[in-house]
């Protein structure tokens, strides 16, 4: 009786394994024209390059390679984004030469050999701009734009501040500021949310774990997938929508895959890497132009905050865009909106579109 089963298992086991190896192919998908040939001048590869010493990979998009330079500063603490353009594709590399940079321990930059003392936000920071000059010399131009996302933009707008000149522009979704003060107001939100859905179940464990606790923390991400203030609005369930969207994803192989969790893991439990620092008191003034993007539903990185923050900094122009259907992704949820600020405004510097100059 115990062997059928154990059997069953087994089979499944070995199918899903095989199947994940079919889909692991690791080969990086081209542009091409309607005649099937790659588009001139058009690059989309997979590249590893020293940086400060550490072998970092990362995954260059771009239908032109004379558009400017985007260098895209992922969150999480080691949560690479790339995998997620297969379901939500961002048209970015329509306007930009757009380098999906993986981290120092994150994913494609994953390495078990990696000191641990050495993973910190004053390493993130000049990792950023030894990047940066790695790209401007490989691409011939002067300044690149950066766009950082949660976790990346606590230490990219900190990079954009220590060197303006290598910088364009500094692109913010989901722009850091305060992150204690930001757990709290979600967890407030959350009380409300599950108060009103009638989840008494969920919200008792809410009650049962304060704000800040190692608790509230192990539940955080289901329930505020659930509660619609996760990754994207529509996402709630950060299995389905994020880990297997890693695994399907065939521009990686298994071994990459696997390091887009051990990553995860290893940056995730360093406590070098929290972010406790206001930054509201640390980055006042960016010698760039500057714009903030927030999805209205975004309580991961609450909006407000992000909103109040860039009404503080002085910059040479400056814009923050809400985006009313979005939650922490608006690069991924309205990319159609993303690419009308990027023609109108970022790329001729200026802040029409802007909902708050």
């Amino acid at each position: 009786m115990i062997c059928i089963p154990l059997g069953a298992v087994a089979a499944i086991t070995i199918l899903c394994f095989a199947v994940l190896m079919i889909m692991s192919t690791g080969k990086i998908k081209q542009f091409k024209d309607e005649n099937g040939k790659i588009i001139r001048n058009s690059i989309a590869e997979k590249s590893f390059v020293k940086i400060n010493g550490v072998k970092m990979g990362m995954i260059i998009k771009s239908k032109d390679t004379s558009n400017p330079v985007l260098l895209f500063v992922h969150g999480g603490p080691g949560m690479p984004e790339y995998f997620l353009t297969e379901d939500y594709p961002t048209g970015l590399e329509d306007y930009f030469t757009v380098v999906w940079w993986d981290q120092k321990g994150a994913g494609l930059s994953y390495s078990s050999d990696i000191d641990k003392n050495t993973i910190t936000t004053n390493q993130y920071i000049d990792d950023t701009i030894a990047m940066t000059n790695y790209l401007r010399e490989r691409f011939g131009q002067d300044k690149i734009y950066l766009m950082a996302q949660s976790w990346g933009s606590y230490f990219g707008i900190q990079a954009v501040q220590k060197a303006p000149q290598l910088y364009n522009a500094y692109i913010a979704v989901a722009q850091v500021t305060y992150q204690d003060e930001s757990e709290r107001l979600a967890y407030k939100y959350m009380l409300d949310y599950y108060s009103k859905a009638g989840d008494d179940k969920t919200l008792e464990k809410l009650k049962e774990n304060d704000c800040l606790s190692d608790g509230y923390y192990k539940m955080r991400d289901d329930i505020m997938h659930r509660s619609g203030i996760g990754t994207t609005h529509d996402m709630k369930s950060v299995v389905t929508g994020v880990f297997f969207a890693s695994l399907k994803n065939r521009e990686y192989t298994f071994t990459e895959k696997i390091n887009i969790w051990r990553g995860k893991l290893l940056l995730n439990k360093n406590i070098q890497l929290k972010m406790k620092a206001d930054l509201r008191k640390i980055v006042i003034k960016l010698d760039v132009p500057t714009y903030f993007f927030s999805g209205a539903y975004d309580y991961t990185v609450n909006y407000k905050m992000t909103e109040e923050y860039l009404k503080q900094i002085e910059a040479p122009i400056k814009g923050f865009y809400l985006f009313e259907n979005s939650a922490h992704s608006p690069i991924f949820e309205e990319p159609d909106k993303v690419a009308q600020i990027v023609n109108s405004d970022i790329l001729k510097k200026t802040n029409d579109l802007a909902d708050i100059k």
